[in-house]
């Protein structure tokens, strides 16, 4: 069998097939929720993480432990509660005896960030400490416990979900944690045809899956997605959207300046690029284009938008100020 990778055309066709595969896979088990599941899966092949927002009750953890089965990946979950502590994330040394000798040293026993997959559920229940567990994981995939850095299995990725109606007992998530996911996904309601179909379904995870590439082959198609060409005038897109969200620089449009109190950094710039050739490789086009960077702008610059309190007394959302920014930089 030809391995598509020894050429980049043949690999982006590859991948194009790869993610029909994928798509028909994740169908057999999510109905409906196309926009959802295409960006899911230009997350994953950016190599990102990804912040579910909806209630509870709509399929997002079936979806990711879906989407784990269908890429052969090793999975965790932990649920996140307020008493979760940072080494119930990580692991810890515990103390071992060996009985030949009776010398005593200690072990590291690592904690369910070890995996490919990792599910972050309700992330926002757990206090700041915890949540903060995850930084190093998610910036460098390495854990640093008692004095020793322990790297993460490859591919690794956070998938995490938190519930947007219910504000006792939760902690919001600081600017540096929302950094690091690549894009938030939305979840939203089914639409009446799907939720017959949803409501009709027997069993708790519905038919087995046929895994579809193995976590080498991931990695390796995720390294093709970097090397998808970026035309100038896209990276200048891109820089012209990031300077126009921060109300202190003069390309900020006169209708976010008060919107705004801060904007979005150079990792979030880089992070919708990595979006944006993503969605051209799954498409199996070998160049990023404007379409791209806008079409993700939402998803990749929305949760690292701080508005101001005028914004938030008046009910102006992130979703609203994207759309003004998008209307006001035309491509």
């Amino acid at each position: 069998m030809n391995d598509p990778f020894t050429d980049d055309r043949a690999a982006l066709a590859s991948l194009a097939l790869r993610r029909e595969r994928l798509l028909e896979q994740l169908h057999r088990r999510i109905i409906g929720q196309g926009p959802l599941l295409d960006l899911l899966l230009i997350c994953l092949f950016a190599g990102g993480h990804g912040l579910f927002v909806g209630v509870p009750g709509l399929g997002k953890t079936l979806l990711v432990h879906s989407l784990a089965q269908a890429l052969e990946l090793q999975f965790s979950r932990i649920q996140f509660t307020p008493d979760l502590m940072p080494a119930d994330i990580t692991g810890s040394d515990v103390l071992e005896e060996d009985p030949a000798t009776s010398r005593r040293s200690f072990r590291f026993v690592a904690g369910p960030v070890f995996c490919n997959l990792l599910l972050a559920d309700e992330i926002n229940r757990t206090p700041p400490k915890t949540q903060a567990a995850l930084l190093q994981a998610m910036q460098e995939a390495k854990v640093s416990a008692s004095g020793h850095t322990h790297p993460l299995p490859l591919p690794f990725h956070v998938f995490a979900t938190q519930n947007p109606i219910e504000q006792e007992g939760t902690f919001p998530l600081p600017e540096a944690q929302l950094d690091r996911f690549t894009v938030q996904l939305r979840v939203s309601y089914p639409d009446p045809e799907s939720e017959a179909a949803i409501v009709a379904m027997t069993g708790d995870e519905g038919p087995p899956l046929t895994p579809v590439l193995t976590p080498a082959e991931l990695r390796r198609y995720q390294a093709l997605v970097r090397r998808i060409a970026l035309p100038p005038s896209v990276i200048a897109h891109v820089v012209a959207l990031l300077r126009a969200t921060r109300p202190e620089d003069p390309s900020c449009p006169a209708a976010l300046q008060g919107l705004l109190r801060f904007g979005a950094g150079p990792r979030a710039g880089q992070q919708l690029v990595a979006a944006a050739q993503a969605r051209a490789a799954l498409e199996g086009r070998p160049a990023v284009t404007h379409a791209d960077v806008r079409a993700l702008a939402g998803p990749a610059l929305e949760h690292r938008l701080v508005r101001s309190f005028a914004a938030e007394s008046r009910g102006v959302t992130s979703q609203a100020i994207i759309e003004r920014l998008l209307a006001a930089l035309p491509a």
